[in-house]
């Protein structure tokens, strides 16, 4: 059956609190054993919190848009007096440190089954009404953790599908515990300065598949992580990601860097990466590890990012794997393919593994590396942030290959080019040291 939030009192006008006529819409569709609750195109529907239920397809229809109260209360789900977080002390570059756990919420789900969010409408996270510090090239939030735009916990059988995320405050789609995921065929449009808005972060999720979709995101495009905070639900395993176009100021897709569980068996193919500080990157951090990772046939482009606002220095692959604190017992990576995959922008390939060597078994088959200046902003440093060492960032010019503290990594049929507007910067090509078994083209490097 079709349920219609005006059947409860909703006004649909952008000014009224339509919360309590959506949420009502919901349960009564629930309550009847499941259905479509439908937001009418050509309308705005305002609301704080909205929580779903089993059995239940949100629907917005082209031309709807749900958008985020203007009232932090509106999103204190729980009624919790403590649940907005301080004020950022320090900027969230600098210290971003999070479980996993908001205690602010937009759209939630909790132990549920049989969930989608479809149509063509938009659902709009009110970004402006977050912020804090505001610079030409960053915006950082007034708090830290902010109000996800989708927050959905232990849902079997998840659907998104067609709709427009935009001008979400924090993580945009902030999947954790889900099983059986289908994610299709939508778009996440966020502000490219303001921080800490990651477009999909599968989080401890298992059998979840990623195609057709655009995002444009601050930090990150798509992140897999182990928050630790969510121990309870296993790894982040059996994934695809396809046929994606990612535009991000950090990395559009990343791993990590809460990592406090394994990531293993993950295919990410047939995908354009752009204007982005980094293009694939995988941040281990804590003591979970990554294994049997695919990537093939991506086009990744690179450029550096105002710092210190953004991690990385326009790296189309970067492999880290270094300890969050000094008491953290970090884990490894290995069994990692990049089959081919054409790079171009600022910066090469970085691989940089910990005192253990804890970066094995990479294998780099018809990739291309091509360096090119497009910014103004300084190449001088590699950026290993978040980390316990001593010096976060080091120096170094850009490189087509920078390895250091990895073995049994292969690179066949690579071919790296130097553009004539980068190589006064470029000291050495391939900056290599302490890596063992490592063959480029039939030779030791």
């Amino acid at each position: 059956m079709n349920y219609m939030p005006e059947q409860f009192g909703a006004a649909g006008d952008g000014v009224s609190n339509d919360t309590a006529a959506i949420q009502a819409c919901i349960d009564a569709c629930h309550a009847a054993g499941g259905g479509k609750v439908i937001l009418e195109g050509g309308k705005t529907y305002r609301a704080g919190t909205l929580v779903l239920r089993s059995f239940v397809e949100l629907h917005l229809e082209m031309g709807a848009m749900l958008k985020a109260s203007d009232s932090l209360e509106d999103f204190n789900l729980f009624h919790d007096p403590k649940a907005r977080p301080a004020d950022v002390a320090v900027p969230s570059y600098e210290d971003c440190t999070y479980t996993g756990q908001p205690t602010l919420f937009f759209i939630y789900a909790k132990d549920c089954e049989n969930v989608a969010i479809t149509g063509y409408g938009a659902i709009d996270g009110n970004e402006e009404i977050f912020y804090g510090e505001v610079t030409h090239w960053h915006i950082d939030g007034s708090f830290y953790p902010r109000v996800p735009l989708l927050f959905l916990e232990n849902v079997a059988r998840l659907s998104i599908t067609g709709v427009t995320l935009q001008n979400s405050a924090f993580w945009t789609t902030h999947l954790v515990g889900c099983r059986d995921v289908l994610i299709d065929g939508i778009r996440i449009l966020n502000n490219l300065k303001l921080a800490n808005c990651d477009g999909i972060d599968p989080d401890h999720c298992q059998n979840v598949r990623i195609s057709n979709c655009h995002l444009e995101t601050a930090d990150d495009g798509i992140v897999f992580k182990n928050t630790a905070g969510a121990m309870k639900y296993g790894p982040c395993e059996n994934v695809t990601v396809t046929g994606c176009t990612i535009i991000s100021t950090s990395a559009a897709i990343k791993f990590g860097t809460e990592s406090e569980a394994p990531f293993r068996n993950v295919i990410v193919s047939n995908c354009a990466i752009s204007r982005s500080n980094r293009g694939i990157s995988l941040m281990l951090r804590d003591g979970g590890h990554m294994e049997n990772l695919l990537f093939s046939d991506l086009t990744i482009e690179t450029r550096a990012f105002a710092k210190p606002f953004w991690w990385g220095e326009a790296e189309p692959i970067a492999i880290t794997a270094v300890k969050r604190r000094e008491d953290t017992a970090v884990g490894f990576v290995k069994n990692v393919v990049f089959r081919n995959v054409h790079c171009r922008g600022e910066n090469g390939i970085f691989l940089y593994g910990d005192d253990s060597v804890n970066v094995s078994d990479v294998s780099f088959d018809r990739v291309t590396v091509e360096l090119e200046k497009k910014t103004r902003h300084p190449k001088d440093c590699r950026d290993l942030r978040p980390c316990a060492l001593p010096e976060p960032i080091l120096a170094g010019a850009p490189a087509l290959l920078f390895m250091r503290n990895v073995k049994g990594v292969t690179l066949e049929h690579f071919r790296g080019i130097i553009n004539e507007s980068i190589s006064p910067e470029v000291k050495t090509a391939y900056d290599v040291e302490n890596s063992e078994g490592c063959i480029m083209n039939g030779k030791n490097l």
